[in-house]
């Protein structure tokens, strides 16, 4: 008898647990299905959606590594340079809480990283490439390594490419050959969950479509 009352109560801890996961990854879908469609101020919005399933969570790095991302998309297209600084601190602050949990870095929280450079770097780039232009090379490079199959450090990579000038080895002619691999490479790639990173495809073909 005591052994069946201790099946049934594993029984129900393994339901919980279950349900509890398709919560989660139900919420995380909710959330993620509308990055690609975020005004600025819905950026925030699901930046701090993506912090609350992660502080209830606890064990997950995704949803702090999506309040990362959809932070620093909001320093890329913010066009005060004064508000960029805190914008990149409150991204960074996500990303390491990510490979906090997560134990180490891969390439996915890289590209983020690269991206945070990439906006400090944007407040003053005169005075900051410096500092932050090897930052955003490494960070790109080591993404890269980590994983070959991921097209998003090579779409940031052709992103930064495009808007450096001609005469600092940059330019749209120069992009070109980065976006189209980008482009293969997303054609191809395959997330590891139905909530992993996959984001990037709609940025691609828009950069692609400045060439016709």
């Amino acid at each position: 008898m005591k052994k069946l009352s201790l099946i049934a109560l594993a029984i129900s801890l393994a339901s919980a647990s279950f349900a509890q996961s398709d919560k989660y990854v139900s919420a995380m879908k909710g959330n993620i299905a509308q990055i690609d469609s975020a005004s600025m101020e819905k950026g925030t919005e699901l930046a701090n959606n993506f912090e609350r399933i992660g502080d209830a969570e606890k064990t997950q790095w995704l949803p702090y590594y999506y309040a990362a991302y959809c932070t620093i998309i909001q320093g890329m297209v913010e066009q005060d340079a004064s508000k960029k600084d805190a914008i990149a601190d409150k991204a960074k602050g996500f990303i390491d809480k990510a490979e906090a949990i997560l134990g180490k870095e891969n390439s996915e929280t890289d590209v983020i990283k690269a991206m945070i450079a990439t906006v400090y770097m944007t407040v003053d780039p005169q005075s900051r490439y410096m500092t932050y232009g090897p930052q955003i090379k490494e960070l790109t490079e080591k993404s890269k390594s980590l994983d070959s199959t991921n097209p998003r450090p090579l779409l940031l990579q052709a992103e930064n490419t495009f808007y450096t000038p001609e005469a600092y080895g940059g330019g749209k002619d120069v992009a070109k050959p980065l976006f189209d691999k980008a482009s293969a490479l997303n054609e191809a790639f395959k997330p590891e969950t139905e909530i992993s990173p996959n984001w990037g495809g709609p940025a691609i073909k828009y950069f692609l479509s400045q060439y016709k």
